[in-house]
């Protein structure tokens, strides 16, 4: 009982996450990004990318909902006791009331899911090869293999004249997702990298830190028999800046070390890794 209602407050907390926000987290990866005094750059991204929408967890939430399970009763003295057959009863007639109210709130939750993923239906077992396809019509995706439980591998690679600000990963009709990487242009000629996504814990992407947490203890806590937890991917790669720019700030281990185009920082992420990669280069 305790393992089942463990498992459905896991359940709980990560929809309401991702209702919120279209959650994407890095698996295995190498990044890098070259900025460059004459206004060039390039930026690539070799690795998984996993969509929790698209996970098993989706398939989980779809699924119907758990079974009635009595709530304690207590004496006068608020001792826990048995219940009588009689309130049992009772307490069963009040969930069954409810049964077309809780329907109905997680099929507008479900609505939400397939707005906030651009129309694309996580119910649906072709949404994630159309995501895919999507992808491969956008610039920089180089390709986009579906490999299960939500998760993708791919190839991006993009270059040119950074006028704007850059963020990665940018997915059409997918406004609300989070970023792994953004490139800030400021005044004085500066630019501020910072890579929230492949901090796995912390400060860096609490989001992730938390579904962590709350899938861990329902795999901890479920009943011999019952369907595993769904696989949440956790950030373990190596992010890297090329520059020829004067590097004013970082938060390296090691700090610039030298690089044939000029000055490299190089990150070693681990799902233990609690500070984003983040950097401030200037270039006059």
């Amino acid at each position: 009982m305790i393992a089942t209602r463990i498992r459905a407050a896991a359940l709980a907390g990560a929809s309401a996450l991702m209702v919120s926000g279209c959650l994407l987290t890095p698996g295995q990866f190498s990044s890098e990004l070259h900025l460059m005094k004459d206004g060039s750059f390039a930026f690539t991204y070799d690795g998984e990318i996993q969509m929790l929408a698209l996970s098993a967890l989706a398939e989980m939430g779809a699924k119907a909902e758990e079974p009635f399970e009595a709530e304690a009763c207590y004496d006068d003295e608020l001792d826990e006791r048995e219940c009588t057959a009689a309130e049992i009863g009772e307490q069963k007639e009040t969930w069954e009331a409810g049964r077309e109210e809780r329907m109905a709130r997680k099929a507008a939750e479900a609505e939400q899911m397939k707005t906030m993923l651009g129309g694309i239906d996580p119910a649906n077992p072709e949404a994630a090869q159309d995501l895919a396809k999507s992808l491969e019509r956008q610039r920089g995706w180089n390709t986009v293999e579906y490999r299960g439980d939500g998760t993708f591998d791919v190839d991006f690679a993009i270059s040119g004249a950074l006028s704007h600000d850059f963020a990665f990963p940018t997915i059409e009709k997918l406004p609300m997702a989070n970023m792994f990487v953004t490139a800030i242009l400021r005044n004085n000629g500066q630019i501020r990298v910072d890579a929230p996504g492949f901090a796995a814990q912390g400060g860096g992407n609490p989001m992730q830190g938390m579904l962590a947490g709350m899938f861990g203890l329902a795999a901890l806590s479920e009943e011999k028999g019952e369907e595993a937890a769904p696989k949440i991917a956790m950030a373990d790669g190596t992010f890297a800046i090329v520059t020829d720019g004067r590097i004013l700030a970082n938060n390296t281990d090691e700090g610039p070390q030298p690089h044939a185009r000029g000055q490299v920082l190089k990150w070693v992420i681990t799902p233990r890794t609690e500070q984003a990669p983040t950097a401030l280069i200037a270039f006059d």
